[in-house]
């Protein structure tokens, strides 16, 4: 072989002795670039606390990420069309999902069957919150405090109803949760929705309602329903003085959370990005106090804390769910 040939061969591979070099990873501001309006999907109607979540932190989201963020909700089965369509997306970080506690870590159980794994099928972003959730009587009920609410339960079983916005609602799923930790027995009013259901327990047709904050400190503070206590593993910061449900009935706890979610397979570093970004925005003192004054405590996580959250919930509500033989409506 002559020198000539033996250098033209050389000089014809260099392109593709180059090559690899194009595969490599790209740089960490590539990776999470922004191309163009990123979609928000609320699975839910306008109006809820998801969607208020969304609308709120939609702003400064899109001003920190170079893109506006455009908030779109896709109603419908419990909040699983909306959910699916994120389960579906290129996992880009250009199609978000606001979801929650019943998406996530409910609806399996509930649903004969599901169109994605609610654990499986995300990327877990960030924790948005917790809805102060709250167990309230009638003032016909002649009891002060937890313990005394079950002493009186205990002294009438199957006399006292509460109420729900519907089988497999949380509100269903904390006063299920509660007989079966307390070994009571009561009467489940399920209504077509929350509304319904607090008027009913206003007006005295039902005794007991576990319901969030937004909808009961009203008629609280009005009188018309007594607070008993708050369904979170910790004191409400807003209320100190009301304790938890924990704390005469050791283990129980029904903490609402709303959480951020990608499809499944996101690039580590975006997902670190909008878990940085997220918790930023969701502790600036305008956006905090915004949201506790609509009952929702804030409680920034890590990503691997929040995907074990979902993770421990879903195992925890499928397997009561599954036990009591709650189906959704």
């Amino acid at each position: 072989m002559t020198r000539e040939t033996t250098m033209h061969r050389l000089i014809r591979r260099r392109p593709l002795l180059a090559a690899p070099a194009l595969l490599a990873p790209l740089p960490l501001a590539a990776q999470t670039a922004f191309s163009r309006p990123i979609r928000l999907i609320i699975p839910w109607a306008p109006g809820g606390t998801t969607d208020i979540l969304g609308r709120i932190v939609a702003e400064p989201l899109g001003q920190a990420l170079g893109q506006p963020v455009l908030v779109e909700n896709r109603t419908g089965a419990s909040g699983n069309i909306g959910s699916d369509a994120v389960a579906k997306a290129v996992p880009d970080g250009q199609t978000l999902l606001f979801g929650s506690m019943s998406t996530h870590a409910m609806n399996h159980a509930l649903m004969r069957s599901m169109p994605f794994d609610g654990v499986a099928d995300f990327t877990p972003l960030a924790m948005l919150g917790f809805a102060i959730n709250t167990m309230v009587v009638h003032p016909s009920v002649p009891a002060q405090t937890v313990p005394e609410f079950i002493a009186y339960v205990r002294a009438n079983p199957d006399k006292l109803a509460y109420a729900s916005a519907g089988p497999g609602s949380t509100n269903h799923l904390c006063a299920a949760l509660f007989e079966n930790m307390t070994g009571v027995r009561m009467v489940h009013v399920p209504y077509r929705g929350g509304q319904p259901a607090v008027t009913d327990t206003v007006g005295g047709q039902t005794q007991l309602f576990f319901s969030a904050a937004t909808q009961t400190m009203p008629h609280v503070e009005g009188g018309r329903l007594r607070l008993l206590a708050v369904t979170e593993a910790t004191r409400w910061s807003r209320r100190p003085n009301v304790p938890t449900v924990g704390e005469s009935v050791p283990g129980y706890e029904m903490a609402v959370w709303y959480g951020a979610f990608g499809p499944k397979g996101m690039d580590p570093a975006l997902q670190q990005r909008l878990n940085a970004e997220l918790n930023r925005i969701l502790m600036t003192p305008a956006v905090k106090e915004r949201l506790e004054g609509m009952g929702v405590e804030m409680a920034p996580e890590s990503t691997d804390a929040f995907g074990q959250r979902v993770r421990t919930d879903a195992e925890k509500w499928g397997a009561l769910i599954r036990r009591l033989g709650i189906e959704a409506s």
